[in-house]
């Protein structure tokens, strides 16, 4: 469980180097699927994790990243996208962890 932590804690801090205004780039979820995201850059998925650990969070969680939680809801968001590649990024989202 620490290597995931470990995991996600790179994915975090890879989150803020690839949000450098260098090299900028819109990522529209709506237009992801599931393969897009399974052929992303370690960066992009970084970044995709972290902003859906926030929009899923209910309104009064705490600003606090759970490293554990989080390694745990991207081994299952890859798992559902393994399974269902064709799948939109948010509905596999939503299916996972609507509020």
């Amino acid at each position: 469980m620490k290597r995931m932590a470990g995991v996600a804690a790179v994915l975090v801090a890879g989150m803020f180097t690839a949000a450098a205004p260098a090299g900028a780039e819109t990522i529209d979820l709506s237009t992801w699927t599931c393969k897009k995201l399974q052929a992303a850059s370690t960066d992009e998925v970084g970044i995709i994790l972290a902003w859906l650990d926030g929009y899923y969070r209910n309104d009064n969680d705490p600003p606090v990243i759970d490293t554990d939680q989080f390694a745990v809801s991207g081994k299952k968001l890859s798992q559902y996208c393994a399974a269902h590649p064709e799948a939109g990024l948010i509905t596999a989202a939503d299916d996972l962890f609507a509020k």
